[in-house]
């Protein structure tokens, strides 16, 4: 028990890094085209091709989940934990930051200012390179003051 406990939440923690390499290389690298309408976004459209990306990180956490029910093994975990972290991002990303969902639209809380910061100067850059601040948990500590 304590065990899977342990593996949720580092596979949660993981994913922080996983999404910052993804994003960092993969979103504005290869998969630009399917980015490219977060950083451009047209205000009458209700879905990007951005929104694609959620499936992507979906897929492996299903299968491991799926995968881990049958066998009962830890892939169970590791899914559930991506999963959770998946949950993160669409509260933290798509509600607190982009308000897609019109709710904490001002928060006082430090943190939340500093992750709306921090992805402000994100979308600052509009093209595929020369940008920063890919991670979406972790914030750098001068986004705080």
């Amino acid at each position: 028990m304590l065990f899977n406990t342990v593996l949720t939440i580092t596979t949660f923690l993981i994913m922080e890094f996983i999404s910052w390499f993804t994003h960092k290389y993969i979103m504005h690298g290869p998969l630009w085209n399917l980015h490219l309408d977060h950083h451009q976004v047209d205000k009458k459209k209700k879905l990007q091709k951005n929104d694609y990306f959620f499936l992507i990180f979906a897929i492996p956490s299903i299968m491991a989940i799926i995968l881990g029910s049958m066998n009962s093994n830890y892939l169970l975990y590791i899914g559930i934990g991506i999963a959770l972290y998946g949950f993160a991002y669409f509260i933290v990303h798509e509600i607190i930051i982009h308000q897609r969902i019109k709710i904490f639209r001002n928060s006082k809380s430090r943190y939340i200012r500093a992750i709306k910061r921090a992805h402000k100067v994100h979308h600052k850059n509009i093209d595929k390179e020369d940008g920063e601040s890919f991670g979406m948990l972790l914030v750098p500590l001068k986004y705080f003051k």
